[in-house]
């Protein structure tokens, strides 16, 4: 028998851009659509959706004002897949020593 809260720590990476891009989908808008209601370079988001730019808090403010979806989803997303990536690279570090 286990006693206190048991803590599950997902370890799969995806970057936030992966349900960017799905929400995109639902709702037919295309990337150039988004880019142009950010006010942003279609590359911009482009990046950011094949998980090669993190999402700032100005970009997450940006998603918020142009999906309705809030900022803090998109920033928390951020840290999560961030988070992991760095715990893979130190468990990395730590079994190859």
């Amino acid at each position: 028998m286990t006693t206190g809260a048991t803590r599950m720590r997902i370890d799969v990476p995806f970057p936030p851009g992966e349900l960017l891009k799905e929400e995109l989908e639902e709702r037919g808008m295309t990337q150039v659509a988004l880019a142009r209601a950010m006010g942003r370079p279609l590359q911009s988001i482009n990046a950011i959706i094949r998980g090669k730019k993190v999402n700032t808090a100005d970009t997450a403010l940006q998603l918020e004002r142009v999906l309705g979806i809030s900022a803090e989803y998109w920033l928390n997303l951020e840290t999560r897949y961030q988070l992991t990536l760095a715990r893979r690279r130190q468990e990395g570090r730590e079994t190859a020593s």
